[in-house]
């Protein structure tokens, strides 16, 4: 009797067990989060600059309704994204203190307004508001030979600093940082 007791309680503990503790993990996001990091090189563990920000693709779209024109836009997808400064930088001519900023911009055909904004955690562009911003820049646009059809973001060494890149399809667009 002893035994069948010892049996049927640990079955149930068994039973139990294996459904208190089972999870539903969501699919693959269709713009999954990235990030990208000045220095790039990942051996290199003191950065100055990380982005992190969500790749939606074209998927046979055009950027230009992805990123309208004169609209404020997340720089990405989801979350509006983030870029963490860990020493203090230069953005356009104003002096930036490190820490974490939302990361705005303004699509335009010949030039974009990219906006460091202090509203972070914020879901998208829809609670931007111009008060927050920390600076703001206008950068040319230029066109790549190849298209990409994830939006994405590099860092390049510069003679000042670094210059973040955002592309997508064959737009290109280059933000400078001093550091």
């Amino acid at each position: 009797m002893k035994t069948v007791i010892k049996t049927l309680v640990f079955t149930l503990a068994l039973v139990f067990s294996h459904t208190s503790n089972a999870q539903k993990f969501s699919d693959l996001d269709p713009s999954p989060m990235d990030a990208a990091t000045y220095p790039s090189n990942y051996k290199i563990s003191d950065k100055a600059i990380k982005v992190i920000y969500s790749r939606p693709q074209l998927k046979g779209r055009d950027v230009a309704k992805l990123a309208p024109n004169y609209e404020v836009w997340r720089t990405g997808a989801n979350e509006a994204t983030e870029i963490t400064f860990y020493k203090p930088v230069t953005f356009g001519d104003v002096k930036v203190k490190a820490g974490t900023y939302t990361l705005f911009t303004i699509p335009n055909d010949k030039e974009w307004t990219v906006i460091l904004s202090s509203d972070i955690n914020v879901w998208g562009a829809y609670t931007y508001k111009q008060d927050n911003d920390v600076a703001r820049i206008k950068v040319p646009v230029a066109q790549g030979k190849d298209i990409l059809e994830a939006f994405s973001i590099t860092f390049e060494e510069s003679k000042s600093g670094a210059d973040m890149y955002m592309g997508w399809g064959t737009l290109r667009v280059k933000v400078p940082f001093t550091l």
